[in-house]
C-alpha cells in the first residue's frame, strides 16, 4: 500500500507539472521512478530501463485525452502527423532496442545530459527576444518529415518522453504555427509511446531479475498509480498555471531539471574513469 501511495504521488507531481508547463510528465516520471525503484531494491542493471518503459506506457493513456482536446479545437495538422508517423513508429521501436543494449549506468548518464540540455533550452527560450519562424513558410517534403520523426521517436523512446520538447521546436522551425505545432506534437506523442512501450516490453521479456507484475520492462503497479493521479492533477496544474507567473515557473522547472540531470551525471562519472 505504501508503494502504491508513492506511485500516486509521482503521478500527482508529473500531472501537475504537465499542466503547469505544457510538457510531458516523462521528464519527471523517469527520474522519480529511478529513485523509487532503487529504494525498492530493484537491480541497478534494469531499474532505469523499467523507469523509461513505464513512463512511455503511462504516456499512451495520458496522451489520448490531450489529442482529443486539441483535435476538437481543430489544432492538429493531421497531414504533418501522417507524414511523420512512419518514421516515428520505426524510430521509437529502435529507441527501445538501443536502450535495451545500453547498461543502466550509461542510460542514466544520457538521461542526465538530456535533462540538463532541456533545462538550458528553457532558460534560453525565456531570454530569446526573436520569435521562432511560423506560418507562411514551406514545409519540408514527406521524406524529411518522416526522417525527422524517426530521430524524434528514437530519442524520445530512449528518454521515456512523449517528444514534445523535440517535436515542437522542429515543427516551429518548419514554419508551423506554434499552437498547431503543440497540438500536432501531442498527436505524435501517442505513436512514440505505443511503439516505444511495446519495444521495451519485447526487449525486456528475457531480462533477469524483473519483479512480479512486469511485462518486460513495464512495471504495472507504477503504471496504475501514475495514470490514476496524473489525469486528475494535470487539470489542477492547468488551473494553477493561470494564477502564477509563467516565466518564474519555467525558470523554476528548468532549475529542477538541471539539478536532476546533474545528479544523474555525477552518479555516473565513473564511466569516464
Amino acid at each position: 500500500m505504501e508503494t502504491l501511495l508513492v506511485y500516486l504521488a509521482v503521478g500527482a507531481v508529473a500531472g501537475t507539472i504537465a499542466g503547469l508547463f505544457g510538457v510531458g510528465g516523462g521528464l519527471v516520471i523517469v527520474p522519480a521512478l529511478v529513485l523509487v525503484f532503487a529504494a525498492q531494491g530493484i537491480s541497478p542493471e534494469i531499474l532505469t530501463h523499467m523507469a523509461v518503459a513505464t513512463s512511455l506506457a503511462t504516456i499512451v493513456i495520458t496522451s489520448v485525452s490531450s489529442i482529443r482536446t486539441h483535435h476538437l479545437k481543430g489544432a492538429v495538422d493531421w497531414r504533418v502527423f501522417r507524414l511523420m508517423a512512419p518514421g516515428i513508429l520505426l524510430g521509437s521501436w529502435l529507441g527501445g532496442v538501443t536502450a535495451h543494449l545500453l547498461p543502466g549506468a550509461w542510460l542514466q548518464m544520457l538521461i542526465g545530459i538530456f535533462a540538463v540540455a532541456i533545462a538550458c533550452k528553457m532558460w534560453l527560450d525565456g531570454l530569446r527576444s526573436v520569435p521562432l519562424p511560423e506560418d507562411g513558410g514551406r514545409l519540408p517534403g514527406g521524406g524529411i518529415l518522416s526522417g525527422a520523426g524517426g530521430v524524434i521517436g528514437w530519442a524520445s523512446a530512449i528518454f521515456g518522453i512523449g517528444g514534445g520538447s523535440l517535436t515542437v521546436p522542429f515543427l516551429s522551425r518548419c514554419h508551423v504555427q506554434i499552437q498547431r505545432a503543440v497540438a500536432t506534437s501531442a498527436a505524435c506523442g501517442l505513436p512514440i509511446a505505443v511503439a516505444g512501450a511495446i519495444s521495451f516490453a519485447v526487449q525486456g521479456s528475457s531480462a533477469p531479475l524483473l519483479p512480479d507484475w512486469s511485462t518486460g520492462y513495464i512495471y504495472w503497479p507504477a503504471f496504475l498509480g501514475i495514470v490514476l493521479a496524473s489525469a486528475i492533477f494535470a487539470r489542477f496544474g492547468a488551473l494553477l498555471a493561470h494564477r502564477l507567473s509563467p516565466p518564474l515557473l519555467k525558470n523554476c522547472f528548468g532549475g529542477l531539471l538541471f539539478v536532476i540531470g546533474l545528479r544523474f551525471i555525477w552518479l555516473n562519472l565513473h564511466l569516464f574513469t
